[in-house]
């Protein structure tokens, strides 16, 4: 098997080759060490980029260039081929999409560096004319010397909502749950971070894939500007075949680095009731939507704890087979916004998260992933950041249920935020915001 050198030459020879009823070629890497992917990622000079890792680490993906675009995921099903993914997602929804963000994308790519287990490939998505595809492959670097920017250091930080409209929004929230059908509302707060230079992203990616365990990692980059990354611990759902696995992540508390203390930690969320009753929301609504499409709705009796490196979450696994027409495309967006990023019902939930949140959230709890013909998975891209420039925005939510406190849920936020911010400083910056 050729190393990576050899294999981009292989790619256009095998693309030479191709019969005009193929769609897709592989070529096995002999040898490519996991750490150079991201470094070489950000050295490719065609865009749009994609970055995947599945939470049990199984498979990895860099996908660059795009063959096709869709906005919305139902035409997208009708041009798949065997072995093919569809990457992308949709943004949160919103009447007030800052200009220029997508309400969603997906892209069929061009090359793929891809991992499935511990093979390595290189693969590329063919069309009728492929003069496209062979000058995106003669653009990609083989250079992958594992060297990124330092990350700069924190210059301004500042809370949108500030502390004093964030409690006000969360006692507005209770209020309204105790007057209307509202049950659960997620308020987020977006903090940007002003750096004392420009940053792409990457660096933040790689810190993040090596120090947060049990999580999706992603990058989505349309252009050399703007990246948006994340480490999140939420699947959305994951489909194999007529199989469909999704979970309730709800119910939050942080770490300790103090064993015994993190065992209170733990013991405190398996049995705080307003946590729990959070947690129940998602299971219900979750079940209520999968319904029509499922013959049956199997959930775990019992939460189990999620430790990550920061905080420790509730989790319900849920697990259902398909009907055998069920309409896959209808999938991602019966199930996105799930209560656990926007709260229940739906509709008054969202009509809340419009009119008091301060800001668009576009792509933070979203939905990114991937489509096939046997399978597709997404995360909720939560514990995400959006990098621009010299601004790094972070974005973090907090469930308002009965019994919430704006003071907890503020600190709350600031624990979920450190998953990513924690990497650049772990001094506490988040105090400083204007």
């Amino acid at each position: 098997m050729p190393d990576l050198v050899h294999a981009i030459k292989a790619l256009l020879e095998a693309i030479n080759a191709a019969s005009s009823d193929e769609t897709r070629v592989e070529i096995p890497i002999e040898s490519f060490n996991a750490d150079h992917v991201v470094p070489w990622m950000a050295k490719q000079a065609i865009f749009p980029k994609f970055y995947w890792q599945s939470r049990d680490t199984t498979e990895e993906t860099v996908a660059l260039g795009q063959v096709r675009t869709f906005s919305d995921i139902n035409p997208a099903y009708s041009v798949l081929s065997r072995n093919q993914r569809i990457w992308g997602g949709y943004a949160f929804p919103s009447a007030s999409h800052q200009e220029g963000c997508l309400t969603s994308y997906f892209f069929l790519p061009q090359v793929e560096l891809l991992r499935r287990k511990q093979q390595w490939f290189l693969a590329a998505n063919l069309v009728e004319d492929k003069d496209a595809l062979r000058r995106a492959i003669h653009k990609l670097s083989a250079d992958f010397v594992n060297e990124l920017n330092p990350v700069p250091n924190v210059d301004v930080v500042q809370h949108i909502p500030n502390k004093i409209k964030w409690n006000e929004n969360v006692n507005l929230a209770l209020k309204t749950i105790t007057e209307t059908e509202l049950k659960k509302v997620v308020l987020a707060r977006k903090t940007v971070i002003t750096l004392d230079a420009p940053m792409q992203g990457y660096e933040l990616l790689e810190l993040s894939r090596r120090s947060n365990a049990n999580s999706f990692h992603f990058l989505l980059q349309l252009d050399k500007d703007h990246a948006f990354i994340g480490s999140t611990p939420e699947r959305l759902y994951s489909r194999r075949g007529g199989l469909l696995e999704t979970e309730a992540l709800a119910g939050t508390i942080g770490r300790d680095a103090n064993p015994t203390q993190d065992l209170k930690l733990s013991n405190w969320l398996m049995q705080d009731k307003k946590n729990l009753t959070e947690n129940q929301y998602v299971v219900d609504d979750i079940i209520d939507r999968l319904t029509p499409f499922c013959q049956g709705v199997d959930v775990e009796n019992e939460p189990q704890l999620v430790f990550l490196r920061k905080v420790q979450h509730l989790k319900r696994h849920i697990q259902a087979e398909l009907v055998s027409d069920a309409d896959r495309s209808q999938l991602l967006q019966t199930l996105q916004p799930t209560a656990a990023v926007a709260g229940l019902p739906r509709t008054q939930a969202l009509q809340f998260i419009e009119q008091h949140e301060g800001f668009s959230r576009s792509w933070y709890s979203g939905s990114v992933g991937y489509i096939s013909e046997t399978s597709a998975e997404f995360c909720v891209a939560i514990r995400s950041a959006l990098v621009h420039g010299n601004h790094l925005s972070l974005f973090a939510g907090a469930g308002i249920v009965p019994g919430s406190e704006a003071e907890y849920e503020w600190q709350e936020l600031d624990k979920k935020m450190s998953t990513l911010l924690s990497l650049i400083t772990e001094k506490n910056v988040l105090e400083q915001a204007q």
